[in-house]
């Protein structure tokens, strides 16, 4: 695909609690944007406050796509993310806006980006379940010695990231095909992109700063109420995708009486630091990505500053910023 046929599309991703949706929201109203999330549980219902999923406040009247719009119990698969953002990010732009994708699930927008092209998924609810048991039980450890043996190079990249999501996924996949996910990524790519990607990226120079934010988030998070909305989402079918969000498994030993609510809550920011962890090891692999050192600037506005010229320099222009 020739370069002027390509969608010209900006995105914006970095951890947990480093300002993601704000900066996109900022953004948008800059070049006349529409928002696709880019988040693999801001899509559920009902799942709003550990998900960090905006509020009609924060979205500040910028549309925002994929989000909020599935029960907790429907699967939603990355080939089904690529299909409906693909279709979204299409209809965008015939209207003249710029689509912005924004989130921290990188392999959506990874997968999304490179226009991967993914076969018909098959999907064992007993092997997944299988799974799942074995890593609730027995930790992430047996789960990669298993991979391992199975197929290394997916091994050798999922062992940095401990993504227990991932790993399970790897070893489905070989299990219902026989075909090792390395194997199939391989696949899957095309020779060219459909996209035209300027990319944002947002993190701290001094790591520790990203740890306090999201301690701090996780704080924040409780007074709004996320215990209540723990033990409403606990007591409602989970699909396999719902069931790994981070924030209900943390707190579901309190309300089973194993742990206490401060335990609980410690271990929800661990857990969360953690994931910050593997979204900067994931993103940190892609070179095209600009980085803005949140920490190295007085306030947001300046962040909104460097983040634009980063777009006017990338060939995105004011809005309106197509003819």
């Amino acid at each position: 695909m020739s370069h002027e046929n390509k969608i010209k599309v900006l995105t914006v991703v970095g951890p947990t609690a480093s300002g993601k949706t704000a900066l996109a929201v900022a953004l948008a109203k800059i070049f006349d944007g529409e928002i696709v999330s880019a988040d693999s549980m801001q899509i559920y219902k009902e799942m709003n406050i550990a998900t960090a999923k905006p509020n009609d406040e924060e979205k500040q009247g910028v549309v925002h796509h994929l989000m909020d719009f599935l029960p907790p119990s429907e699967i939603f698969s990355v080939a089904d993310y690529v299909k409906e953002a693909k279709s979204i990010i299409e209809d965008i732009n015939k209207r003249g806006k710029l689509p912005i994708i924004a989130g921290g699930t990188g392999l959506y927008v990874d997968s999304l980006l490179k226009g991967v092209k993914f076969t018909e998924e098959k999907f064992d609810p007993d092997l997944r379940e299988r799974l799942n048991s074995e890593y609730r039980e027995f930790g992430i450890e047996p789960l990669l010695e298993k991979l391992k043996d199975i197929d290394f190079e997916s091994y050798q990249k999922l062992e940095r990231e401990r993504n227990p999501k991932r790993i399970i996924r790897a070893l489905e996949i070989y299990e219902t095909s026989g075909v090792t996910m390395s194997q199939q990524i391989k696949n899957s790519l095309p020779e060219d992109t459909p996209y035209d990607a300027v990319k944002i990226g947002l993190k701290c120079e001094d790591r520790q700063k990203l740890y306090d934010r999201i301690n701090l988030r996780v704080d924040l998070m409780m007074e709004q109420g996320l215990l209540e909305e723990t033990e409403k989402v606990l007591n409602k079918p989970l699909g396999a995708t719902a069931v790994m969000a981070i924030g209900y498994k943390e707190l579901a030993p309190y309300f089973k009486g194993e742990k206490s609510l401060e335990q609980c809550v410690e271990h929800l920011k661990q857990e969360t630091r953690r994931y910050a962890k593997r979204q900067l090891t994931w993103f940190g692999r892609d070179k095209e990505i600009h980085w803005i050192l949140t920490d190295k600037w007085e306030g947001f506005q300046d962040i909104v500053e460097q983040a634009e010229n980063i777009c006017i320099s990338a060939g995105i222009s004011k809005k309106p910023w197509k003819e």
